[in-house]
């Protein structure tokens, strides 16, 4: 007999459904295509029901049933009937466990099990095989349909399904940075899904498909706006508005909440204070929560960002951050609200001369005397690491110096400081080092995942929180394979202890379908990629050795010495690295337990990923590799460059096997990163060459025998300049246009005769979009537009850019020549020419 039905399917799900096959290779789907199975593994599921029972009326009961029913539909390819109740016949149930019919054999129980817990499960139902999808939560429900719907995907056998999954921690939020005028900060995929024009969005379908994306993970809350807020937020203008943001979201079960600037009050609430300890303020904060929570019932709370990188912050008052957090977590305790209070507070006025200062220390000295300080719905927000989301940083000492306050660890999906979504850099691998190293804080087991979790000092809040720049791109951050950070971080808020090597597979199947090819390759190029960009960027523990007081982007080597940021890394004629220890340091070791403490106190015991986070050690210092350190220095950096060369290669064995888009996008976009990588391998060699005076055993550094400077070819109407860093270009020049709207630079080729690679280092500013043709005699062999939207306004390691010319033969005498058309205040600067002889 056939289940009573009150609904089937919608003419806007088949809509839906429609819409997301056309647009899945766009990106926008992004793991979530559910692509249409071949023959042999639709038999595999042809036990599954086409009747799919939703047993409540909840949003995120009703968004789960029509998910189901687009994913089973796209694909099996056939079509689930929608009902509201069940009698009878096999079906798929949707339910909390307390509306779970009577006659089903051996029930969940729900005793001590997190609300978004979930149950996968077959069941027998008055005599009908039935698959249930349980949880004591209606989003609970809805991640245990993401659950079975990815395991479809992914080809996983159904068969004698029963299966609990329990998230880690109940806080699994993302910090979204964008700001009111519609801008991201660090935001590297076009502006926000939120707002733009100083209000909320009119249209929020891209944040409700943003929360679609959250929930498939598991993430519960998100952060709208920058924690460098904006107090307008909280106007009672706005705040309707933002009420619409929380409608779209709330059916995927994911909760808002705003960041706040501490100094509200003053700034919008017309008052004359925002001492934390004033009973005007503490009102104050009463009041706009009590008018937040009748505009969203359902608000998650406030994130906050004080006293630090001029955030105004209870040190005007003489108060503590503990003062601070707490005024406004009793102003949403009756709401059920918490604060989310982030640790990342330092001075970046330091006397950089002073060899005792340290901004390592800042988070743990600020806030280790305040624990147990904090009310209970107060969780501290802790950077991964002490510094600030570096290639490479120990795990913050702050996780083991909390025993009595609840703890969040915040990573970093935006990739600021690790090729901001233009380089490809899987993170999963750097995050799983965090979490599952051990601190030894207690007798109890005391990884960083078993801290944030209140599993080691048995605390009632904790978890994760990723800061992502999704933005109004169509495939949502910009580079295809940034979307893997986003997937691990929330797979990994969700479980911890999945490998890395897993989450990329699970999401390369997701992402690509099954091609054996297609995943080894995807995979082995994703799980390589973090190692690599840490080679050919910052070695050892230095951090990255970026443009500090700039773009965060290209290479800047000196830019965080001689200035108060405390990013330092003190490289001299002798050594470099930051000696942190107790004995002769900054003794930041001494704030890690003894046993940890010990490890990264004594030089030897040091590992050497970390050696110069905490030492100053000489050029000639040996490694636990061999190998001394400059020289580690020259071939990590040659290395990681001739990999990513390789990731470009290796992907170019995909055409034909993932579509034309995606193959092109990531294709580019490779390219542009071996180029880049070049630029910072030569300038980081260069740099340590003459720094040291320490050559090179192999002979690269500063020896480039197939290179010819642009200053050094014969000019006209362009001019050469110095470069500042001079290891920022090739021979510390490069040549731009001067007055003229044609240059030119030309040299006739003096090697063997053959087929060769030419290629062309040129800038690229956003200062407008020079047009470059390079021809041998009077073939032309190339033309193209630096057009590319780099973080640069100036010659240098953020707009270096390598055009490569495959294929050119050559004979001794022949004429290469560059012409440069400049526009707006980009002059069609060049750096190079180089010759790879290309052997069959």
């Amino acid at each position: 007999m056939r289940p009573s039905l009150r609904l089937t399917l919608l003419p806007a799900l088949l809509a839906m459904l429609s819409a997301s096959i056309a647009a899945a290779e766009t990106g926008r789907a992004a793991w979530l295509r559910y692509a249409p199975l071949d023959a042999a593994s639709k038999q595999q599921y042809a036990g599954v029901p086409d009747t799919i029972v939703r047993l409540g009326d909840s949003a995120a009961l009703q968004a789960a049933q029509q998910e189901l029913a687009r994913g089973l539909a796209a694909m099996l390819g056939r079509q689930p009937v929608l009902a509201d109740h069940w009698t009878s016949g096999p079906a798929i149930v949707l339910a909390r466990i307390n509306s779970l019919p009577p006659g089903i054999a051996n029930p969940p129980s729900a005793t001590n099990i997190d609300p978004d817990s979930f149950w996968l499960m077959t069941r027998a139902m008055q005599g009908s095989r039935c698959l249930l999808i349980a949880s004591p939560s209606n989003r609970g429900v809805l991640y245990g349909v993401f659950a079975l719907l990815s395991r479809i995907a992914r080809g996983e056998n159904l068969r004698s399904l029963d299966e609990l999954q329990q998230p880690s921690a109940p806080i699994r939020w993302v910090n979204q940075w964008d700001n009111l005028d519609g801008s991201i900060e660090r935001g590297y995929a076009g502006p926000s899904l939120f707002f733009e024009n100083g209000t909320v969005r009119p249209d929020l379908t891209r944040a409700a498909d943003y929360a679609r994306l959250l929930a498939s993970l598991g993430m519960n809350g998100c952060a709208i706006n920058n924690v460098n807020a904006n107090p307008r937020l909280l106007t009672a203008e706005l705040l309707p508005q933002v009420a619409r943001i929380a409608d779209v979201m709330r059916p995927w079960g994911v909760r808002i909440s705003v960041a706040v600037d501490l100094s509200s009050p003053q700034k919008v609430g017309g008052l004359d204070t925002f001492d934390p300890l004033d009973p005007k303020v503490a009102a104050w904060w009463g009041a706009k929560a009590d008018e937040l929570y009748r505009l969203i019932p359902d608000f998650a709370g406030f994130v906050v960002k004080a006293d630090s990188e001029d955030r105004p912050g209870p040190s005007t008052y003489g108060r503590t951050h503990a003062d601070a957090a707490n005024v406004i977590a009793r102003a949403l305790q009756p709401h059920g609200g918490i604060v989310l209070y982030r640790a990342f507070v330092y001075n970046h006025h330091l006397d950089w001369r002073n060899p005792k200062n340290d901004r390592a220390k800042a988070a743990f000295d600020n806030f280790h005397p305040l624990d147990g300080k904090f009310d209970a719905n107060v969780v501290l927000q802790i950077k991964h690491g002490p510094i600030d989301f570096q290639a490479r940083e120990p795990v913050s000492p702050l996780f083991a110096g909390l025993p009595h306050t609840n703890e969040a660890i915040e990573l970093q999906v935006t990739q600021e400081y690790t090729g901001q979504q233009r380089h490809l850099v899987y993170l999963a691998p750097m995050w799983k080092g965090v979490l599952d190293f051990d601190l030894h804080a207690s007798t109890n087991p005391s990884r960083v995942k078993d801290l944030v979790a209140g599993r080691t000092f048995s605390r009632p809040l904790g978890g994760y929180v990723a800061v992502v720049n999704a933005g109004m791109a169509e495939n949502w951050l910009a580079h295809p394979f940034a979307l893997a950070n986003l997937y691990a971080a929330g797979r990994l808020a969700w479980n911890p202890d999945l490998p890395a090597e897993s989450i990329c597979k699970e999401w390369a199947e997701l992402t690509f379908g099954n091609d054996p090819l297609v995943l080894s390759t995807v995979s082995g190029i994703a799980l390589a990629s973090w190692k690599t960009y840490e080679n050919y960027t910052g070695p050892l523990g230095a951090q990255t050795l970026t443009d500090i007081l700039g773009s965060h982007y290209g290479p800047g080597i000196e830019s965080s010495e001689e200035n108060g940021w405390g990013q330092w890394h003190r490289a001299d004629h002798q050594g470099i690295g930051m000696d942190r220890t107790v004995a002769t340091g900054t003794g930041f070791s001494g704030q890690y337990p003894p046993v940890v403490a010990a490890m990264y106190e004594s030089l030897p015991a040091t590992p050497d990923e970390l050696l110069l986070f905490f030492h100053h050690v000489p050029y000639t210092y040996v490694l636990h590799s061999g190998k001394t350190m400059i020289q580690f220095i020259y071939d990590a950096h040659y290395q990681g460059a001739a990999e990513v060369q390789a990731f470009a290669q290796q992907w170019q064995a995909l055409d034909g096997h993932v579509d034309r888009e995606t193959y092109d996008d990531v294709l580019a976009r490779l390219n542009y990163q071996a180029g880049h990588a070049i630029a910072w391998r030569d300038a980081i060699c260069n740099y340590f060459l003459r720094l040291s005076g320490i050559s090179d055993t192999q002979g690269r550094a500063g020896n480039f025998p197939g290179r010819i400077e642009a200053e050094a070819m014969e000019l006209r109407d362009y001019t050469p300049v110095d470069v500042t860093p001079w290891e920022n270009a090739s021979g510390g020049k490069a040549v731009e246009c001067a007055a003229s709207q044609h240059c030119a630079a030309i040299y006739h080729f003096q090697g063997a005769p053959g087929t060769y690679e030419i290629d062309v280092q040129y800038f690229d500013l956003k200062t407008g979009v020079s047009k470059f043709t390079v021809l041998v005699g009077n073939r032309l062999i190339d033309q193209w537009l630096a057009n590319d939207q780099l973080p640069a306004a100036k010659i240098g390691g953020d707009s270096s850019t390598r055009r490569r010319i495959p294929d050119v033969k050559l004979q001794r005498g022949d004429e290469i020549r560059i012409e440069g058309i400049p526009e707006g205040a980009e002059r069609a600067p060049l750096d190079y020419i180089e010759f790879v002889e290309q052997k069959k």
